[in-house]
């Protein structure tokens, strides 16, 4: 019986990249900066692969969208281990109602059992796109993933929340979006990158869909956070009860 895992992944700046902000205050400095996978989505094809070693997962389906650097993610999720690509081509800004209506036209064509997915991305940290999403195909869904176990026709999911631990059972198909807690991806080998150009790569113009992606949002100005002010140095525990009780009202 075949059971396939469709998986978005998303083109970032790298985590370990200081972000410097345009001297028009219109976006991040993005030229000749170093990209990765988003980590979020890198754990969601993780635990894709894990569950396609552990017998439960046949196919897993990388999909990404943007512009056509944009596809060097999917070739990182080919090296990982996925069996073919799906990339969307876009001039567009990436907005999360725009992702989910690509990837709603994507999931009706494949028919995954399973969406699994980063919980946010760490550019925009909106963290919505996997709930319009199930929200669009009327599927059950569970957020910010920490375990995850299949068996039949069922998703067993801890998810974590602020008071703790939660866990729901969802029938499949269903959208899960995962946590950092999850796993830890793995390490990409040199054949494995290799043999990542041989699979499958499928292309698409958005513009080709006829689907609805006018922008809902629009970016007014982004700034820096400002600077941390400098510490003081107290010379006893009395001064420094002193120095904390107008913040703390006493």
């Amino acid at each position: 019986m075949s059971f396939k895992i469709l998986t978005p992944v998303k083109r970032v700046i790298d985590y370990n990249v200081r972000i410097r902000v345009k001297s028009d205050f219109s976006d991040v400095e993005s030229d000749n900066v170093k990209m990765s996978m988003n980590p979020f989505d890198e754990i969601a094809l993780e635990e894709a692969l894990r569950l396609k070693e552990a017998g439960i997962a046949t196919e897993i389906v990388a999909v990404t969208l943007g512009v056509s650097a944009c596809q060097d993610v999917l070739l990182t999720a080919l090296a990982m281990g996925a069996d073919r690509a799906i990339f969307i081509q876009t001039e567009q800004s990436p907005q999360p109602l725009m992702v989910a209506t690509l990837l709603r036209h994507i999931i009706e064509k494949e028919l995954p059992n399973l969406v699994l997915m980063g919980k946010q991305a760490i550019d925009d940290d909106c963290g919505q796109t996997g709930q319009m999403l199930a929200g669009m195909l009327n599927w059950p869904q569970a957020t910010f993933a920490s375990k995850i176990v299949i068996t039949d026709n069922t998703a067993t999911v801890t998810r974590e929340i602020d008071g703790g631990l939660e866990t729901l059972r969802l029938q499949l198909p269903a959208v899960i979006t995962t946590d950092l807690r999850l796993n830890q991806p793995r390490y990409i080998s040199l054949p494995n990158i290799m043999k990542a150009k041989q699979k499958k790569l499928d292309v698409m113009m958005a513009s080709h869909l006829n689907l609805d992606m006018t922008p809902h949002l629009t970016v007014l100005k982004v700034e820096s956070p400002p600077p941390r002010k400098p510490g003081i140095q107290v010379k006893s525990v009395l001064e420094l009860i002193e120095k904390l009780k107008p913040a703390a009202n006493v």
